[in-house]
C-alpha cells in the first residue's frame, strides 16, 4: 500500500511545531520544558548532592539518575496507571544511557544528579521529548556537558519514511517506530531503538532523516537557553 498523505497533513520529513523554555521550575537547580506537537515534557534537575545510601557512592565520579513519568491524564491513548511501570523504568534507563554520554560528572565524587521528567501531555514521541527537555535542564543547572542531545522519533508508515511520528502513526498496525538521540555537535547516536522490522537501507535512510531533524530541534533548544541568559 502506498501512503500519499500523513494523518495530520504534514510533509513526510516535517516536524510538528516546537516550543522550548528553560528555568520553568524555580526551586530546581535546572529545569526545562520541551513541546513538540501535542507532546509536552517538563524536566527538573536536582543536584549535585550527596548520594545516599553510602554504598552507592563512587569516589571517582558522580551518578546520573533519571526518572521518567507520564501523568495519568496526559493525553493520547489509555489512561496511564499512576506509579512506576515496566515501561517507565525502561525509558528512565535508556534516557540515563543517552545522557551519560554527554555529561561529565568526574568532579562530583560521591554525589548524584537527579533528573525528573514529567510528561504532562502526550501524542507520541514522549521519550524523545523527555530527552530533549532533560538535556536542556542539565545545561540550565550548569552541569558540565560535552555536547547537547537532540532526540526524535522517525519511522516507517506503510511504504514511507516519516519524521516525528504522531499517535496515529505510532499506533499504526504495520508502522515502525525508530527513536533516535543524536549529539548536536558531533552527530553521534546515543540512543537507537526499533519497534518493528526494517531493511538495512531503510535504517540508513531513517538515520539520515533523524540527523536532519535533530539540527532543527537543536536550534530550538539553543534559542531557549540563550533567551534565558540574554534577559
Amino acid at each position: 500500500m502506498t501512503l500519499t498523505k500523513r494523518s495530520d497533513g504534514r510533509k513526510f520529513d516535517e516536524l510538528r511545531p516546537m516550543e522550548a523554555k528553560v528555568g520553568v521550575i524555580k526551586r530546581a537547580n535546572g529545569s526545562a520544558m520541551f513541546k513538540i506537537g501535542n507532546t509536552q515534557a517538563i524536566a527538573a534537575v536536582y543536584g549535585p548532592r550527596e548520594l545516599y545510601p553510602g554504598h552507592l557512592q563512587n569516589p571517582e565520579k558522580g551518578l546520573l539518575r533519571c526518572n521518567y513519568n507520564m501523568i495519568a491524564f496526559s493525553g493520547a491513548g489509555d489512561r496511564v496507571k499512576p506509579g512506576p511501570s515496566r515501561r517507565s523504568r525502561e525509558i528512565s534507563m535508556v534516557t540515563e544511557n543517552a545522557l551519560n554520554s554527554i555529561v561529565d560528572l568526574n568532579q562530583y565524587s560521591n554525589a548524584v544528579v537527579d533528573v525528573f521528567i514529567e510528561l504532562v501531555n502526550t501524542d507520541a514521541g514522549t521519550r524523545c521529548a523527555g530527552i530533549c527537555a532533560a538535556a536542556m535542564a542539565l545545561a540550565d543547572a550548569g552541569i558540565p556537558m560535552r555536547d547537547m542531545i537532540c532526540a526524535v522519533s522517525v519511522g516507517k508508515v506503510e511504504d514511507k519514511i516519516v519524521v516525528d511520528l504522531n499517535y496515529d502513526e505510532d499506533s499504526a498496525e504495520k508502522g515502525v517506530d525508530f527513536p533516535v538521540a543524536i549529539t548536536a555537535r558531533t552527530g553521534k547516536v546515543t540512543l537507537l531503538q526499533m519497534d518493528g522490522l526494517l531493511k538495512k537501507d531503510e535504517i540508513k535512510d531513517l538515520l539520515r532523516a533523524a540527523k536532519k531533524a535533530a539540527e532543527q530541534i537543536n536550534k530550538v533548544q539553543v534559542k531557549a537557553i540563550r533567551e534565558k541568559y540574554e534577559k
